[in-house]
């Protein structure tokens, strides 16, 4: 186990992630799952418009705020 901070989830960005983005493809997932990708402030809005343009629920938190 580690404790290095979480790294962006941006392809290609390794800066440290302070947003979590809980996301769902209701087409394959369940209501109750839900997938958590993670994101820098210069990513986050990237990364949640990628996944609001396919009609996925998304959900951004601090990720402070996620809970363990």
């Amino acid at each position: 186990m580690t404790d290095a901070p979480a790294e962006c989830s941006r392809a290609g960005c390794r800066d440290t992630a302070v947003w979590a983005i809980r996301w769902r493809n209701p087409r394959i997932h369940t209501a109750d799952r839900r997938k958590t990708w993670v994101a820098c402030d210069e990513h986050v809005a990237y990364l949640r418009e990628f996944l609001s343009a396919r009609d996925f629920p998304v959900e951004v938190a601090g990720l402070a705020e996620e809970p363990a």
